[in-house]
């Protein structure tokens, strides 16, 4: 293979580009209902562009301060890199929220005839959120490789390691925009959803989306900046790394005298874009297989487009690495078709398991609904065991794959494995990396499968506040049910991939340091690196009290205002004044946007402050962060999840039904549950991504200051 070849992920991101603007437009195209559902739709619309335009004139502020600090400490083009990694992954965010945001009718509109037709316009949706999120990502990254690695002398694979660490700017970018995105979106929507839970289904006694709570709008628009632009950008920044981590890899063990042959080296380094390639054009196709009839089992649909998807790109993998013939007569590439399958399978069993422990079909949630019986309190501590009992089976296939991939990326290449530790270990670690590439490489469908949950449940919102037939709403309901499981399901999938790319880039980052500092190891018997172990442990702790608070302060808030136009607006209970919906609209953005700033900087910071001390100290707080950081991501997305359908399990007639005290007691539940699935939860991933690719990121200036000492 040529690096010509890498030419093929600009292309295919393109023709992602272009689908996505074809199902954008098609969206657009289908008929929106009454003037008010519409009116709805737009006060919707209105506070999700309002919040996002304000969250990302912060973030500007954020990048611009960074991208100086990069400049000056790095490089300019470092600084280039990390600023359009940023914009891009807003970007996609932006594009795939506005189509949401008017998705949201027409599929409520739609659901007024037919599920499928409901399900076809609102996956659709999804979709171009999904296509958009990849390919913007795979054009920027495959762009910078080309100009800066790909385009470069194969030969000089030092320099090809001196580029690289520029293109580690776009990853940062990425990663920086997307743990703003989601922890900014995250309290936004809580908030909304935790005051307008309390007060209007548990102390008013009406029904979800009901128009005479003030806070309905908000935790409509929540649903869109939280679920949508805050969930495309944490994929954004999950594909990302998992492309770029093989490649560093490969790169860093050329650029150690490593044992690839020429024809091998360029195979490495190229081939991880070319899967991602090939995943958007998958996710196309997967998109065909996405059908239903009125009555049938919808989370089936979903599941025949992901592993049509799935099942294409695992034969195109194949045919990659088949096609891989090295020049060293010992080596055998086909192994590393081993461990992108160790990602892939551990990534749907990882789906599977999620579903087990999220979906109200099991026995977790059903347990979890049972236990309601008996208070709020037994349903909490019901839903935090099913979430600490979540993370076992997770973690084990994690752990698997880790095994499995590493030893399949030494069979492919034994004489590198055999030719030292370091060497060893960074051809090992390029199978992990290729695995978190192929568990991610269909990112577009998973996307869609997943951002289609949060239209389905604003048309059921604007059904709800429009006055819509009962039938519509069940319709609706169905399609937000299976959501939340597919976003459970994708959540999951974010995390496995951003573990296994994290490990990667933490081998980087050590095989970077040893390269330039000889005497450079990580040894339990240092204390300093002992200690760096157990702050880096301690950081996703901090950061889930962070975010957490920040919704319980926010959501205070919240309820004060909902009670206060309950209590002095008179007529609302009886449909006879409109609540005041901007307030409470006003009230979750000040209240993100005051609060996702420490917890963001933070990430960037300490990891900076921390290497510029002891190097080798950021390495033990490196470890010790993805381990609690994946534990913690896994139990609190899976809690939520499964507190959140317990409810609905309550709301489908079981133990007494809506209104009983059952189903007061499982709505506590899920409004504790609210804040770890949609703020903490799946910021955790990002989290550990962030803090690794910032520290690989400025290893330059830490063997800098090294030097100086």
């Amino acid at each position: 293979m040529s690096t010509q070849f890498a030419w093929i992920a600009p292309a295919c991101a393109f023709i992602g580009i272009l689908v996505a603007a074809y199902l954008g437009s098609w969206v657009l195209k289908q008929a929106p209902g009454s003037d008010k559902m519409n009116s709805i739709s737009l006060k919707i619309q209105q506070g999700a562009k309002a919040f996002l335009m304000s969250e990302y004139k912060l973030l500007i502020i954020f990048m611009v301060v960074v991208a100086v600090v990069m400049a000056i400490a790095l490089s300019w083009v470092t600084a280039l890199a990390f600023i359009t990694g940023g914009i891009l992954s807003a970007a996609a965010g932006y594009v795939g929220m506005h189509v949401a945001t008017r998705a949201n009718t027409r599929t409520a509109y739609a659901a007024e005839e037919s599920v499928a037709k409901a399900l076809n316009i609102s996956f659709k949706s999804g979709l171009t959120m999904g296509l958009c999120v990849a390919s913007f990502a795979l054009m920027g990254l495959s762009l910078w490789l080309i100009l800066l690695v790909f385009g470069v002398d194969v030969l000089d694979p030092e320099l090809m390691h001196e580029n690289i660490g520029m293109v580690e700017g776009f990853a940062t970018g990425a990663s920086a925009v997307a743990l703003f995105a989601r922890v900014g979106g995250g309290i936004y929507t809580k908030a909304a959803d935790v005051g307008a839970d309390l007060v209007g289904k548990v102390e008013a006694g009406i029904p979800e989306d009901d128009p005479r709570n003030p806070a309905t709008i908000a935790d409509n628009v929540g649903d869109n900046v939280g679920d949508v632009a805050g969930m495309g950008a944490d994929l954004f920044e999950s594909y990302t790394g998992s492309i770029l981590a093989p490649t560093i890899l490969a790169v860093t063990f050329g650029s150690l005298g490593g044992y690839f042959a020429t024809g091998d080296f360029v195979w490495a380094i190229v081939v991880p874009v070319v899967i991602a390639a090939f995943g958007i054009l998958t996710s196309i196709i997967g998109l065909l297989a996405v059908r239903t009839k009125e009555g049938a089992d919808l989370h089936k649909a979903l599941n025949r487009g992901t592993y049509l998807a799935a099942g294409i790109e695992i034969v195109i993998i194949f045919i990659l690495f088949f096609l891989w013939q090295s020049q060293s007569l010992d080596a055998q590439p086909l192994w590393l078709f081993g461990s992108v399958l160790c990602g892939l399978i551990a990534g749907l069993a990882i789906g599977k398991i999620t579903e087990y422990f999220c979906s109200d079909h099991h026995k977790p949630v059903q347990k979890i609904a049972e236990s309601a019986e008996t208070g709020a309190a037994t349903v909490i501590i019901e839903g935090i065991s099913t979430g600490m009992l979540s993370t076992i089976a997770p973690i084990v296939l994690v752990a698997l794959a880790i095994i499995g991939a590493f030893a399949c990326g030494n069979m492919a290449f034994p004489a590198a494995a055999e030719a030292g530790v370091m060497n060893g270990i960074l051809v090992g670690l390029f199978g992990v990396g290729l695995a978190a590439t192929g568990m991610l490489s269909n990112t577009a469908i998973t996307i869609g499968v997943d951002a289609y949950g949060p239209v389905a449940d604003n048309a059921g919102g604007i059904a709800e506040m429009a006055g819509l037939p009962e039938e519509v709403r069940d319709r609706t309901d169905a399609l937000d049910a299976v959501g939340n499981t597919t976003a459970a399901i994708a959540k999951g999938f974010a995390i496995a991939s951003a573990g296994l790319s994290a490990i990667s880039l933490f081998v980087s980052f050590q095989a970077t340091m040893h390269h330039y500092i000889a005497d450079f190891e990580l040894s339990l018997t240092d204390p300093l690196i002992v200690a760096g172990i157990f702050v880096g442990a301690m950081m996703p702790f901090m950061f889930a009290a962070l975010t957490m608070g920040a919704v319980s302060r926010a959501a205070h808030a919240m309820v004060e205002e909902v009670r206060r136009q309950f209590r002095e607006i008179r007529g609302i209970m009886e449909y006879e004044a409109e609540p005041e919906y901007d307030k409470c609209v006003a009230i979750s953005t000040s209240s993100a946007l005051r609060e996702m700033m420490l917890p963001g900087c933070l990430a960037v910071v300490v990891p900076i402050i921390i290497g510029c001390i002891d190097p080798a100290m950021l390495g033990g707080f490196l470890a010790g962060a993805v381990a609690t950081g994946m534990l913690m991501a896994i139990f609190m997305s899976n809690a939520g999840g499964a507190w959140d359908n317990a409810k609905k399990y309550i709301e489908q007639g079981y133990f007494g039904g809506k209104g009983s005290e059952a189903h007061k007691a499982a709505v506590v539940g899920d409004t504790v549950g609210d804040p770890f699935k949609d703020t903490s939860g799946p910021s955790m991933n990002i989290l550990i991504n962030l803090m690794t690719i910032v520290s690989l990121t400025f290893s330059p200036l830490f063997i800098t200051i090294q030097a100086m000492l």
